[in-house]
């Protein structure tokens, strides 16, 4: 039998057979049956399927890693062909721009086409104002390094991020943290997964920026935009499906 809701605090069910009398001091809510019981853990099970397949929509999917990735390819490719930094600058702003008109004719989120503009905008500035093309990744590779530290320290305060991430997409809010210690052990060690896969981009790539090596920082940077977002989702996608379900959150009764 799976974990109730709640985790491994939570009060159990005692199961009877169809002719069986309640056991003295068992109020029958209490009181399960071997087919409810059944359905009882194929529910849990769904819950959990269903709050582990959110992740990629929570990170906005491949649309929006694709999103976020394609302006830097587009910058390096562009900056090999003209050899000029403000050229490959625009072509990667004008990417993201169109990006963020796609997805409003689509009438979709433009949560991470805008952090996408919003970042490359930034490089674009700081490459043409200083006239180096490798200052075009330096915001990239200090927002990696801010997130792997933040991810870290959410982790140790017991707020992990990715439960603050998920929460609201699955429905449970922050039930996770005062109603589902399980689900709280969970969402901490996720996060800590992504606290170290994070980390070892701006490992990789920083010694890059600081060698000159334009090249090399491009593509590695586009290499590695994409496989670490997909790794660290699959381990958060398997550490949840072995979590309790998620307990959704009351909604206030409208008035």
């Amino acid at each position: 039998m799976t974990n109730p809701p709640g985790g491994d605090h939570a009060a159990p069910h005692t199961l009877i057979t169809e002719n069986q009398q309640f056991p003295p001091g068992v109020s029958p809510d209490a009181v399960l049956t071997e087919e409810e019981a059944r359905e009882r853990a194929a529910q849990d099970e769904a819950a959990r399927k269903e709050a582990a397949d959110s992740i990629i929509q929570a990170f906005g999917g491949v649309r929006g890693m694709i999103d976020m990735t394609l302006p830097g390819l587009a910058f390096i490719v562009t900056y090999n062909l003209t050899h000029q930094v403000s050229t490959a600058a625009w072509g990667a702003l004008a990417l993201s721009a169109v990006f963020v008109v796609i997805r409003l004719l689509r009438r979709e989120t433009i949560q991470h086409a805008f952090s996408g503009v919003f970042g490359v905008a930034i490089g674009a500035y700081i490459s043409m104002k200083t006239g180096k093309a490798e200052n075009f990744y330096l915001p990239g590779l200090l927002w990696n390094v801010g997130y792997a530290l933040g991810l870290a320290v959410s982790a140790l305060v017991r707020w992990p991020l990715i439960g603050l991430t998920l929460g609201p997409v699955t429905g449970e809010m922050f039930t996770w943290r005062t109603q589902n210690p399980g689900r709280l052990r969970a969402y901490t060690k996720a996060t800590w997964a992504w606290a170290v896969i994070m980390g070892i981009k701006p490992v990789i790539l920083f010694p890059l920026y600081f060698t000159n090596n334009i090249n090399l920082l491009g593509w590695l940077k586009v290499a590695l935009g994409i496989p670490p977002m997909l790794l660290a989702m699959y381990v958060t996608w398997r550490i949840l499906l072995t979590a309790p379900p998620p307990i959704k959150a009351e909604q206030p009764e409208e008035s």
